[in-house]
């Protein structure tokens, strides 16, 4: 049998891989189609060497849009059983994808109970557990210690890693001369800006990115490509830095797709209604196609409380528009940590969101399961509908919550029913 190092050299070699497999029993995509994909950098599958109990999923093109979860404690809120919940929570409800984001603790330990528990990918940001594993200044972190972390969390069995290699000396000039009114909203972009300002030197992950490659081709960790620059409110939205942060991230997609490195792109933030489509085109033109990981887009800033709302408008239009990823927002977001409530309104919004943009993109398939429920709603099969329900437990209660006379109507409309008169007289 032939070797190869990772799932994109596997793809360039035609070998299909158990993972690809995994991925051929979830999705209708021909074998060709796969390789093909994964090949040319338009697909990812994120499965660390060490990562032994993952199941496989495809990101990107012809294939369904993903949903991450982001979890992990921090010095507030050091609860890491609470987290674990989480991980068991957010499987329960079909997420694709974990993100451990923990700053605080036993960072290693808690990492590897993620992986151990979860067969869907993991994902981290190796500068988070820096700041947190040497308790050091950022200025006194060295570009050893930030490699150092990266491996841990390679060895640990990362699927992918938040690398924000796009934030360099050329992005930091443009947020100078176009200043902004939130500044820097991401937390491991602010920390390398730091970094960077108070030690006069280039970005460690930029100017090393051919050590980060050696690291990625070794264990098969797929790159996601950080947004530090996102825009954290309307106002910033599609400016300077954004733009030059991407074409940089084009720039070090293709130098890692030339060591059969897979990538993906991180994307917005906070982005008008009306420019969502347009950011979705400028990455996949910027960035050669590779798929695009979004954190919502959050389209109003007004709604805390209710940014699951507020990012689930966003994500079905930018996973509708191109898409391939979509980061989960919780009703806690900008506010406080997230708990388990928080979790599951933030799963189901993005996995509603997801499923919208899948039917618009004309996934092969995916309408299936809204024809389903509508023969069921035709057919007034209360027990077909809940369990079709994306979330059969709360459909259930509203239900039960009002029983109706007639068992075969709801309490909205009752004796009036639609459903039944019209089918009563149409089928008849």
């Amino acid at each position: 049998m032939k070797n190869y190092t990772t799932q994109m050299d596997a793809a360039r070699q035609g070998i299909l891989t158990a993972q690809m497999k995994d991925v051929l029993s979830q999705e209708r995509i021909s074998e060709y189609d796969l390789l093909e994909g994964i090949a040319n950098g338009k697909i990812v599958i994120p499965a660390n060497k060490n990562h032994k109990n993952i199941v496989g999923k495809g990101i990107g093109q012809g294939l369904t849009t993903k949903v991450n979860v982001n979890l992990g404690v921090s010095e507030d809120c050091c609860d890491m059983d609470m987290e674990l919940k989480k991980v068991e929570i957010s499987l329960a409800l079909k997420a694709d994808s974990i993100m451990d984001l923990s700053t605080f603790g036993d960072t290693g330990g808690f990492r590897r109970k993620v992986v151990e528990m979860s067969p869907v990918m993991t994902g981290t940001v190796p500068v988070y557990d820096a700041v947190a594993k040497f308790g050091k200044k950022v200025k006194d972190i060295s570009v050893d210690d930030f490699f150092d972390v990266v491996i841990s969390h390679a060895d640990d069995g990362i699927d992918f890693l938040t690398i924000h290699a796009g934030l360099n000396r050329t992005s930091v000039e443009r947020i100078k001369n176009n200043p902004r009114l939130l500044h820097v909203v991401s937390r491991g972009g602010s920390i390398l800006l730091e970094w960077m300002e108070e030690n006069d030197k280039e970005n460690p992950f930029y100017e090393h990115f051919d050590r980060l490659l050696d690291i990625c081709r070794e264990y098969d960790i797929t790159l996601s490509l950080g947004d530090g620059l996102r825009p954290g409110c309307l106002k910033d939205a599609t400016d300077a830095p954004q733009i030059q942060e991407l074409i940089i991230l084009g720039e070090l997609t293709k130098k890692a797709w030339e060591r059969d490195v897979q990538v993906m792109i991180e994307g917005p933030g906070h982005v008008p209604l009306n420019e969502v489509c347009t950011n979705m085109q400028l990455e996949k033109k910027l960035c050669h196609g590779a798929p695009f990981y979004v954190l919502g887009p959050v389209v109003t800033d007004v709604a805390p409380g209710y940014d699951h709302i507020t990012s689930a408008i966003g994500g079905a239009l930018a996973a509708s528009s191109g898409a391939d990823f979509l980061c989960y927002v919780t009703p806690a977001e900008h506010l406080r940590l997230p708990d388990l409530d928080d979790i599951k309104e933030g799963i189901i919004a993005t996995r509603i969101a997801a499923h919208a943009a899948d039917i618009a993109k004309g996934i092969p398939g995916a309408i299936d399961w809204d024809n389903q429920m509508s023969q069921a709603r035709r057919d007034l099969d209360w027990k077909k509908m809940l369990s079709l329900a994306m979330d059969p437990e709360k459909a259930a209660a509203y239900r039960n919550s009002s029983k109706p006379i007639d068992e075969e109507v709801c309490t909205m409309c009752g004796d009036l029913c639609a459903v039944k008169r019209s089918k009563k007289i149409l089928e008849s």
